[in-house]
């Protein structure tokens, strides 16, 4: 009898088991609405046309010119490419991930439809989290963002507008042709000495330069061609560090140094998307990453000067 009731509880068991491993979470479609079935609550995703990334300026606003000291006047004036990605709204939230400067950040929120409006908060534990109050129109958001902790940024408040754009991965985008590709972050002081022709006395000055590429970034690329030392070994640094960067800007990550933030905003196809791309680069990429690398550490750059 032992025997027998061990053998149906085994059983019993076995069937329970059975029936939670072919138990499934079931999506069903109504009124054009995504609807998902999880533990007997139904939970509607509405607007699902509204999902998708949107990219475009991120500037300051609140200041008055001669407010603005040195220190920040590229913080100010200078582009930056702030993309919104929106993932889910229900009647009650909004989720996404705001991207920019290198920096990848959750927020939640509300969608007013009557208003075509979004309230969207940041979490709050990183010093550059805000707020975002952002009007929908067609396919544009149109607002402004204000920093939680006033004193911990620079620029406080910031005004946006942005395009919604799907993001593609295209081996072949390349640098525009008409790019300004000098570094203007990184000058570099240098002594140099001039001499009067007429007189025939020499006087010694210090001037700033900054770094230039070359044509090449025009005409290399790593995600197409698999590189080779001869290919690379006449480059300068800024050539080097502009083809390997090239890479990952076609993947769409969002740089942290404004040197390759500024190269890569000229173009219209970069839409930064993640703050780490790697599982998406592919070998081909991944070897002439490592090539370009390796050769940068030894490149020297070429100086001169410009006016702004």
């Amino acid at each position: 009898m032992k025997t027998k009731n061990l053998i149906a509880a085994a059983a019993f068991a076995a069937l329970i088991i059975s029936c939670k491993k072919n138990e499934k979470k079931e999506v069903i479609s109504t009124n054009d609405s995504l609807v998902v079935v999880k533990d007997s609550v139904v939970i509607p995703e509405i607007y699902t046309e509204y999902y998708g990334i949107y990219t475009g300026e991120f500037s300051g606003t609140g200041m008055q010119a001669d407010q603005i000291s040195d220190e920040i006047f590229d913080d100010y004036y200078g582009r930056k490419r702030l993309s919104l990605k929106i993932n889910r709204i229900t009647q009650d939230s909004v989720y996404g991930q705001s991207i920019v400067n290198g920096n990848q950040r959750p927020f939640r929120g509300v969608f007013n439809e009557s208003a075509k409006s979004f309230v969207l908060d940041e979490p709050g534990n990183n010093k550059s989290d805000g707020r975002f109050e952002l009007k929908l129109k067609n396919d544009s958001l149109t607002g402004k963002w204000n920093v939680y902790n006033k004193s911990a940024v620079k620029i406080p408040n910031k005004k946006l507008k942005l395009i919604k754009k799907e993001f593609v991965y295209n081996p072949n985008f390349m640098i525009d042709k008409d790019s300004d590709i000098i570094d203007w972050t990184n000058p570099k002081e240098f002594k140099e000495k001039y001499t009067d022709e007429e007189t025939g006395k020499s006087e010694s000055y210090t001037t700033s330069k900054n770094r230039v590429a070359s044509d090449a970034v025009f005409k290399i690329n790593a995600s197409k061609q698999k590189l080779t030392e001869k290919d690379l070994k006449n480059l300068r640094k800024l050539d080097l560090e502009i083809i390997k960067n090239s890479v990952f800007a076609r993947h769409g990550y969002s740089f942290k140094k404004e040197t390759f933030r500024y190269f890569f905003e000229q173009t219209d196809w970069y839409i930064p998307v993640s703050d780490n791309v790697d599982a998406e680069i592919t070998p081909l990429e991944k070897e002439n990453v490592a090539l370009l690398a390796r050769f940068t550490k030894y490149a020297e750059d070429k100086y001169d000067s410009f006016g702004r």
